[in-house]
């Protein structure tokens, strides 16, 4: 360290001392400084700044500087940029846009009061805040609770969010109208699939959930049906076409039993209270449907068939086709305009007589793995084309179409 430096706050094995030294006024101004800096640079830029702040603060103000930049996905550069942030924090926050979309939820029934139980860095309880609930946000690690307080403040919201370290299976919630649970879905090697092996497990949060006048417990999109207890509604959320998350609802307002589909952020939504019947199996039409993510892990493929009286190509997998068009927010459609049996000659010789230089390759049902596909066709042309690797009444087959353009 320069020896005309001070001793340095920012202690690397005291993470507490290291982020409160990046809200000293000096952190602040090299955080706003490393706002646009190119990781690539890193090393260069690590070097000049030890020059005239201390090594400990220098390192964790680019720590903190990377992690901004990768929560701009989530949280748009407004609020990144002003926030602080973990890597555990950053990997599990919830996207802004269905946090906001979740709060909605619970404010429209009149929620006013919200116990957030596994906060985070506060994402959720910056939404509900912002959606004019008072939220308690608890965690029970000591840095993440101290990151979620310093959010809260940083975006104007710390008079509706009270912090608390805890234990959340220690908190009382008897005096708020709802609970949220977000339990901890990775561990030392990484996601973790079954839901009782969440911290804290799903068993825990769903009786929780069922002591409170009304809850949501945010859950891996994957999870099994069979882990969904009857007195929830279960809802799976896209972004973009991207399934982001499932939610369970418990309490007034919610219909337990039902399974539903939203996709943000046109918030179009599909809903079944029944298990469905399945869907006929016929011959491939005109045009093909791919749902959306969320569509096809509520289960509910199925209602695409009967709104758009369709049929699927195969009884176990999720493509829609029909005859006529079909217009739908919850669909992908396509025209499709030749079929295939799986022979990669016959496809290279269809792409090069049809001039295709960009190939968009989909699959389900499929082992061929799509860039190992496009490198073999020897792609050249003006023309783009997509091609469905799928099974066709168990045959393996190629679709070949074109997106179709919505009105």
């Amino acid at each position: 360290m320069n020896a005309h430096l001070p001793a340095d706050p920012a202690d690397p094995s005291d993470p507490l001392a290291a982020f409160a030294a990046l809200r000293t006024p000096e952190g602040a101004a090299l955080l706003a400084e490393l706002r646009d800096h190119d990781p690539a640079q890193e090393l260069a830029t690590a070097t000049r700044l030890r020059r005239t702040h201390s090594a400990g603060l220098v390192s964790a103000a680019l720590g903190q500087a990377r992690l901004r930049q990768r929560a701009v996905a989530k949280f748009g550069a407004a609020d990144a940029y002003r926030m602080f942030f973990t890597p555990n924090g950053v990997e599990q926050a919830t996207r802004t846009s269905v946090a906001a979309y979740r709060a909605e939820r619970f404010a429209g029934l009149g929620v006013r009061s919200v116990a957030d139980l596994c906060c985070g860095i506060g994402g959720d309880a910056i939404a509900l805040a912002r959606a004019g609930i008072s939220v308690l946000a608890v965690d029970r690690d000591p840095l993440t609770a101290e990151v979620a307080r310093a959010n809260a403040a940083a975006l104007g919201l710390k008079d509706l969010v009270e912090v608390r370290r805890a234990d959340v299976t220690e908190i009382d919630t008897s005096g708020y109208d709802a609970v949220f649970v977000d339990p901890a879905r990775r561990g030392g090697r990484g996601r973790i699939f079954d839901p009782e092996a969440y911290s804290p497990p799903l068993s825990w949060a769903t009786e929780a959930a069922l002591r409170a006048p009304r809850a949501a417990l945010k859950i891996a999109p994957g999870v099994p049906h069979e882990a969904i207890g009857p007195q929830a509604e279960a809802e799976w959320i896209s972004d973009g076409g991207d399934v982001k998350e499932a939610v369970l609802w418990f309490g007034e307002g919610f219909t337990a039993g039902r399974f539903r589909a939203t996709l943000l952020p046109s918030r179009a939504t599909l809903t079944a209270d029944a298990p469905l019947p399945a869907p006929p199996v016929g011959p491939v039409g005109r045009y093909l449907y791919e749902p959306d993510g969320a569509v096809i892990r509520a289960h509910l493929v199925a209602a695409v068939v009967e709104r758009c009286g369709g049929r699927l190509v195969d009884e176990t997998i999720a493509y829609v086709t029909n005859d006529e068009l079909y217009v739908s927010d919850r669909t992908t459609a396509y025209e499709i305009t030749d079929r295939l049996p799986f022979n990669m000659k016959k496809l290279k010789a269809l792409l090069r007589e049809r001039r295709v230089g960009v190939l968009t390759v989909k699959k389900r049902g499929s082992a061929v793995e799509p860039e190992e596909l496009r490198r073999k066709m020897r792609l050249q042309g003006p023309h783009a084309a997509t091609v469905f690797l799928t099974r066709v009444a168990g045959a393996p087959t190629m679709l070949i179409g074109q997106p179709v353009k919505r009105p």
